[in-house]
């Protein structure tokens, strides 16, 4: 089946600015539904090829059921297409661009009984998208306070929605998701007094350590900051506040105001216990700071080894021994870069686990550099495209992969007896899409020996590397001689793993 989306841009003609406005009205249109207790649907004139133009069929885009009531639809009705004489209503509606409402006798398929409608044309500016239909059962009974009050509060926002006034452009969007009518509903008049309260909305103000009755007063008098309201009622756009009681409680409040000729003369206000919400918010919070801290106290640890392995290589008289001691400290510290870029890293989607690896590769280029004894002849190191995010699984032996692979061009590519003509030269790519990473490490010197194989070579810095990229990574690994002079051919070496060890069970599968 199609998704709304789909529908709307190839069925109904809906432009990209329409489909940005219909969802818009998905993401509040659920007020309508709780408030109205019945269902609601968004349909448009079908404009595909071959489709009547005086009097088109309509299909549905979208539903939302409500959540304060049963719904009447046991199946999806997304995809629906109706003659306008199946929905007279709502072809009535279109033509004449006005909210109309009507009472009809349910289908053969439906229990016995009538259906309140209302069908409201759906703008966006000067443009008719659509028309929002309303169906709720006619309760058998005569209704309470609260459902007569919920159902005026439903036709004020099916009126907006026909003035082209609702769902609002440009509000913000409430953090944990905008409350919901069964949270609980204060209903505010012209001078933002209240003029009703749902029993919910009753405890949360209880929650809140207010126990004075709200009935004809502002929220200012009861002791709660209406600042939002004023908000609300100046903008004449829904705005949402956190109201919060100490450490231990938390209440959401949206108010959305109700407009009338383009003038606020009226608002509801929404209200949501988040206390749970947010003392989970705050466990993860602590949790992640814990997990940095970890991170930091490892990149110390990991450094204070380091200074301990230099303090022995200078008692070392071998040169062999000092040199595998070096070796050691700079794989050492390629770990500890991790870590400290794990410790650092303030992204907004930071988990405390995984990095932008560029953030390690950078300065594990620069100690690299640093460490070089070439000051007249220096290599130039050049990083290009992105990695993206890593978890610390993938990060850490790539690090030591990168390490070793520059060190080994460092030690290997440019002999004292062969200087390019252009100079040295380093280049580091990264490539990556949602599945794999790609790795590139290129120089300018002096190429590999004929015949070189990488899975044959018997140095510890290659074996490492062929170690951790077809245990740890489980990728694969080339290295090839380049095209370049016979003196200085260049060598590449390319890397390719699977960003997630899931993606190499999932992912498509590397050359």
């Amino acid at each position: 089946m199609a998704s709304p989306v789909e529908l709307a841009r190839h069925v109904a003609g809906f432009d990209s600015d329409g489909i940005e406005h219909m969802q818009r009205l998905f993401r509040t249109w659920g007020l309508i539904a709780d408030l109205a207790l019945g269902d609601v649907l968004l349909l448009a004139p079908v404009t595909a090829p071959n489709a009547p133009v005086e009097d088109p069929p309509f299909i549905v885009l979208a539903n939302v059921r409500p959540s304060t009531s049963p719904t009447l639809y046991t199946h999806d009705p997304i995809g629906d297409r109706h003659q306008p004489d199946n929905r007279p209503l709502v072809s009535e509606a279109w033509h004449a661009g006005a909210m109309l409402r009507d009472r009809v006798a349910f289908g053969p398929n439906y229990p016995d009984g009538e259906a309140d409608i209302v069908a409201a044309p759906f703008w966006h500016g000067s443009r008719k998208l659509g028309v929002v239909l309303r169906e709720r059962k006619v309760a058998p009974r005569e209704q309470i306070q609260l459902e007569t009050t919920y159902n005026a509060l439903s036709d004020r926002l099916l009126q907006m929605v026909s003035d082209g006034a609702f769902p609002f452009i440009g509000a913000s969007e409430p953090q944990y998701g905008a409350p919901r009518v069964g949270d609980g509903v204060l209903v505010l008049d012209h001078d933002r007094r209240v003029t009703f309260q749902s029993p919910n909305a009753v405890s949360a103000l209880h929650r809140l350590g207010i126990h004075r009755s709200p009935a004809g007063q502002r929220l200012a008098d009861i002791g709660l900051d209406d600042s939002f309201v004023r908000s609300a009622f100046a903008m004449s756009k829904g705005v949402t506040q956190e109201l919060e009681r100490g450490d231990e409680v938390t209440v959401t409040s949206r108010c959305i105001p109700l407009l009338s000729d383009g003038q606020v003369d009226g608002a509801f206000v929404l209200v949501r216990d988040i206390s749970e919400l947010k003392r989970r918010d705050r466990l993860l919070l602590s949790k992640d700071a814990t997990i940095r801290e970890i991170h930091h106290r490892v990149k110390n640890n990991l450094q204070t080894i380091s200074s301990l392995l230099r303090l022995q290589a200078r008692r070392v008289e071998s040169s062999e021994g000092r040199a595998a001691l070096e070796e050691s400290v700079r794989r050492i510290a390629a770990i500890a870069i991790v870590h400290e870029t794990l410790a650092n890293d303030s992204a907004e989607d930071a988990s405390g686990d995984d990095a932008p690896f560029l953030d390690v590769a950078k300065p594990l280029v620069r100690m690299i550099e640093e460490g070089l004894g070439f000051p007249d002849n220096p290599i130039r190191f050049v990083i290009t495209g992105d990695a993206g995010r890593l978890p610390l699984i993938r990060s850490m032996p790539l690090a030591v992969v990168l390490t070793e692979l520059i060190q080994n061009v460092v030690d290997h590519a440019f002999p004292a007896s062969v200087t390019p003509d252009e100079g040295r030269q380093v280049t580091v790519h990264f490539d990556y899409d949602d599945h794999e990473l790609r790795v590139l490490v290129s120089d300018n010197g002096q190429g590999p020996p004929e015949g070189f194989e990488f899975a044959e070579a018997r140095g510890l810095g290659l074996t490492l590397v062929n170690t951790f990229v077809t245990t740890e990574l489980g990728g694969s690994i080339t290295m090839t001689r380049g095209d370049g002079p016979a003196t200085n051919p260049g060598t590449t070496t390319t890397l390719a793993f699977p960003r997630t060890w899931e993606d190499r069970v999932s992912g498509p599968a590397i050359d």
